[in-house]
C-alpha cells in the first residue's frame, strides 16, 4: 500500500463539492485522514474564493490509474476543462504525493506538485501528515510549513456541507 496525499479545491458551491469528493474517496479507499477546509482567494484569476482541503489515503492503485480515476471524479462533479487552466471550478483533485515517487509525467502530472509553494496546498497537508517526508527536499511537511511565508497566519476554516 502506498500513502497518497491529495489536494482538493473548489470555488463553485465548494461546501457541497468538497464534501461530495470526500464521500467518494471514503467509499473507494475506506479510512481517510481529512484536513479542515480553508477559505483562500483565487490564484491566477479573478473569481470567488476557494475552499481547499487535503486528504491522506492508502492505496495499491497505480499512480496513472489513480490520476485518471480522480479526473473521472472531477468530471462526474461538473468539472469544466474547456476554459483557461486557471478558472472557476466545481472540483479540483490533485495527487500531491504518491509515496516517495518523484514524477514528471504526461498530462501535467508532476509529483510532488509544484503548487506546494501555495499555503492553500501546504497547510492542509501539514495538518494531516506533519511527519510525511518530501522526497525532493528531505523535510517533513511540518518543517516545510514552518518555513512558509504565511506560517502563523490565521486562515478561515469552513465546515463542509453536512458537517
Amino acid at each position: 500500500m502506498t500513502t497518497v496525499l491529495l489536494s482538493l479545491g473548489s470555488n463553485l458551491n465548494p461546501r457541497h463539492y468538497l464534501k461530495a469528493a470526500v464521500d467518494v474517496l471514503r467509499e473507494r479507499f475506506g479510512t481517510l485522514r481529512v484536513s479542515p477546509a480553508y477559505r483562500t482567494p483565487a490564484v491566477g484569476f479573478d473569481g470567488p474564493d476557494f475552499l481547499n482541503n487535503a486528504v491522506l489515503l492508502e492505496t495499491d492503485m497505480p499512480l496513472l490509474a489513480l490520476d485518471e480515476w480522480l479526473h473521472a471524479v472531477e468530471d462526474a462533479h461538473g468539472r469544466d476543462r474547456s476554459g483557461p487552466r486557471f478558472s472557476d471550478r466545481t472540483l479540483d483533485i490533485d495527487v500531491v504525493y504518491y509515496g516517495d515517487l518523484v514524477v514528471e509525467g504526461p498530462k501535467h502530472l508532476r509529483i510532488p506538485r509544484p503548487e506546494l509553494k501555495h499555503a492553500f496546498v501546504l497547510k492542509p497537508l501539514a495538518d494531516i501528515a506533519p511527519e510525511f517526508i518530501d522526497p525532493v527536499r528531505g523535510l517533513n511537511l511540518a518543517q516545510m510549513w514552518a518555513e512558509h511565508p504565511q506560517f502563523g497566519q490565521v486562515f478561515d476554516v469552513v465546515a463542509l456541507e453536512g458537517e
